[in-house]
This record gives C-alpha cells, structure tokens and sequence, in this order.
C-alpha cells in the first residue's frame, strides 16, 4: 500500500443546478485530483473536517484511494465474504425470487475471484454451489450439510477483506473474472451488466455503512463501454405464419396433453402475454362471446404473473412465484383482444378441461401450474418435427418468448398504433419501439403514398 503525506484540501465546490444544489469537496493526493460531491453542505463541510483532521495528525493518505490511512480500518477488519452474507440477510426481504438467485450467483462469482488462495482440496463446482445454494440463500444457510459448511469456513478463513476494493489493480482483476465464462470465453453483454448493476448496489450499501468510503467500480462511460447491450429483437428469431400455423398444428395433434398445450401456445400467438403471465391466466379472466359468436373475438384481462424461480429462492417455497405484472404499478392490469380463432380454442379448452370460474385457465396433467419444463419441452419438438433442420438449428422461434416477439411484430407491420400496440403488450412505446422498431417492414409503400398524398415543393420549371 503506497502512502504519502503530499496532500492539499480545497474549498467546498457549491454548484446549483436547476434541480439540486451539489457541494464537492476536492483535494489533491500526491498531484492527483480527487472530488466527492454531497447533497448538503453539512456533509460537505463534515467530510472536508475528517480530511483536514487527518492532515493534521500527522497521517498518511493512501494514493489508490485518495483516503486517510484510518479510512481503511473498517473495510480491513471486515472479510469480503462475511459483508456479501450480511448484505444478502440485509436485503432478502426486500428482493424478489429471481433477484435473490442473480444476486447469489453475482456474488458468488465475486467471492471466488476474491478468495486469497484457490480452494485446490475442493471440487470447484462444489465450492460454487456452497456459495450460490447456501452462503447467499438467507432460508437456507443454517440448513447446510456438513460438507458445505466445511467449504463455507475455509471460504471465510481464504476471503480477502473489503479493502481489498481499494486497490484499483484488483478491482479490475476482479471485474474481469466475473466478466469470464468457466470455458474462459467472454460472458454474454447482458450478463456483465447484470453483474456490474448488482454490484454497483453491493457497493452503495457498503458506503451507508461506512465499510467503503467511495463506489471502487467504474463510472460513466468507463462502466458501460464494455457492457453495451441491445434490447433489440434478433429479426432472425421471428416466424412467419405458415411456420407458426405448423407449429400449432403439431402441438394440437401430440398424443400427450396435445389440446391443452395447444390453447396455451395459440393464447401465446395470438394475444402476446409473456409466459409467464399467460400460465396466470384464470378461467374468469376470459370473456367469451355467446355460445353461438364463436367468429367474434374474446378478451383476456391479465393481471398478474407467476415466473418460476426455483422453491429454494421463494418465501412460499414453491416453484412460482406470484407477482404483479412486470414494470407496472401494484394491481395494475391490461385487456387485450384475442382473435375469432383464439376464441373457438379457448370455448373447446375450457369445455374439454371442465374447468370452473376461479380455475387456473392453463393447467398441468395433476392439475397444478403448468411447468415451465414441460412448455419448452414440447415446443422444442414441435420446431424439430416441423421445421427444416437448418431453420430449426437457426434462431427461428427457438424460445417460446419468440411466439410474443412474433405476435407484437405482425401487431406492427398490420399498422397497428405502437402506443395501442404498447398497451397489449405491456410495454411502454419507448421500450416497444427499442425492442421492435427493427423488425416492422412492409409499410414503405405505404408510406410512399402518404408522402406523395401530402404534397412538397410545386414542380419545377425544366431545365431547357
């Protein structure tokens, strides 16, 4: 740890912007500059005090940090894997099924690359599963067998302090083993980024408790250069309708639960919920025309959604999790029109399955929610019976979110309003148009017309 005593302390920086005034206190660490900006003046003037105190003890400051030597004491004294696991219990309550499993396996992947020594007597994929099934699961730590309670203590022992943070040579190290697959190959961008935001929040929760004097990971441009993502629909992934009709058809002639996984599918294609909203669905969500308008359209009112998560992340227990929709305000809701033929599928379902009122609309062969694994399953054969096998190697339809993806697209290219398009899906327009905005395709004659409808320049003179 390189210190120095070469250290200048400046006035407060007041800037008043037009939504809030920040005040920055900066000083100089051996020529290099540093500023920490606080929304009063009071922290301001606490912070410069504690900076002057120290210059006038006679203390080194620290040139990674910027920071008395004194700074380090707390984030010294506290191992990398005791804080993860008080932030884990700290924040359990707060945070839904699949939150708690990213932030477990993110943290995970961090503990690992801050462990003193490689944990050689244990199988690595074990010492991962003690950390991401156990250390970072609140509700069941304190079942651990004994074998990971034995990993779990030579973890703890090997862990490096929080300090460790403060050297920037080994905040990079880190980042770069959690940006790096077990083959060695990159992760994917959306994985880097979903670490990095995790972990930016690890990080704020260790400056409110005084272990981390400032975030120790990349900012601005710095953070996200390397973590670029796109939102974007891969036009690749999207089906055409003879493909799509093909695909049902099989499903609807698959001699194991073929119908009722046919009514799931087509509400999928034809009304666009996510999965995981249309397993939701309850019988009295559909509204039906008379027993003789079955070439009128329906209506499905959704509400609600239930991803699985695992029972080992849920306070239920169970594999699904119930939750409200997804971006939306709590008991927020949406209808959205379902076609003729939808409406013909759904009477058929609900007649064939005897299902009442209160029944959950999609159900497994024992009644329960349907199961995630049995959804992909059975549109994995579907796409492999009806499909070519290079279009079935390629990107077209292969997840069940494509069937969505499909849905709002053709809602689009038909000319469809975005902003009625938006409200279907459950989208907001600027979303909407990130993701498919790339895919509408078949409008510019159209679109020719209405510019030449509407006039430009008068003609003019010729040339000659």
């Amino acid at each position: 740890m390189e210190t120095t005593y070469d250290v200048k302390i400046y006035k407060i920086l007041t800037y008043r912007g037009a939504r809030k005034t920040t005040y920055t206190v900066r000083w100089v660490v051996a020529g290099k500059r540093w500023r920490e900006p606080f929304d009063t003046v009071a922290l301001a003037e606490g912070f410069r005090s504690e900076l002057i105190r120290a210059t006038g003890k006679g203390e080194a400051f620290v040139v990674a940090t910027g920071l008395p030597v004194s700074h380090r004491s707390k984030s010294a004294a506290m191992s990398w894997y005791k804080f993860a696991v008080e932030y884990v219990d700290a924040r359990w309550s707060q945070l839904g099924g699949n939150s708690r499993k990213n932030t477990a396996k993110t943290l995970t992947a961090t503990t690992i690359a801050l462990l003193r020594a490689r944990p050689t007597q244990f199988d690595p994929a074990a010492v991962r599963a003690a950390l991401r099934e156990w250390a970072f699961n609140a509700n069941r730590r304190g079942e651990a067998p004994r074998d990971v309670v034995t990993i779990l203590r030579w973890v703890e022992r090997n862990s490096l302090p929080v300090s460790a943070w403060e050297d920037p040579e080994k905040a990079d190290q880190v980042l770069r083993a959690i940006d790096t697959r077990l083959d060695g190959k990159q992760a994917a961008a959306w994985s880097r980024k979903r670490n990095r935001r995790i972990l930016n929040v690890v990080m704020k929760h260790a400056i409110r408790r005084r272990i981390l004097q400032t975030n120790p990971l990349p900012k601005g441009k710095e953070m996200t250069a390397a973590t670029k993502t796109t939102n974007a629909v891969d036009k690749r992934s999207l089906m055409n309708s003879e493909q799509a009709a093909a695909l049902l058809d099989w499903i609807r002639r698959r001699p194991r639960g073929g119908r009722r996984l046919h009514a799931f599918f087509a509400t999928l294609y034809y009304c666009g919920p996510r999965p995981e909203e249309a397993i939701a669905i309850r019988v009295q969500d559909v509204t039906l025309p008379g027993p003789d308008a079955d070439d009128q359209w329906c209506e499905l009112l959704i509400h609600t959604a239930t991803p699985e998560i695992g029972k080992q992340w849920t306070d239920t227990g169970e594999i699904h999790e119930e939750r409200d929709l997804k971006g939306r305000a709590e008991g927020e809701t949406r209808t959205v029109p379902g076609h003729p033929a939808l409406t013909r599928v759904l009477r058929q379902h609900i007649e064939d399955e005897q299902l009442q009122l209160g029944d959950v609309l999609f159900q497994g062969e024992t009644g329960g929610i349907l199961a995630g694994s049995v959804i992909r399953r059975a549109w994995r054969s579907a796409r492999k019976a009806v499909l070519p096998p290079h279009v079935f190697e390629s990107p077209t339809g292969k997840r069940v979110y494509d069937i969505r993806h499909t849905r709002l697209t053709k809602w689009l290219n038909d000319g469809i309003p975005p902003a009625q398009v938006a409200e279907w899906a459950g989208n907001s327009v600027p979303v909407l148009l990130a993701i498919y905005a790339r895919c509408v395709e078949g409008q510019l004659p159209d679109l020719k017309r209405r510019l030449e409808a509407a006039g430009d320049l008068p003609e003019l003179p010729d040339a000659g």
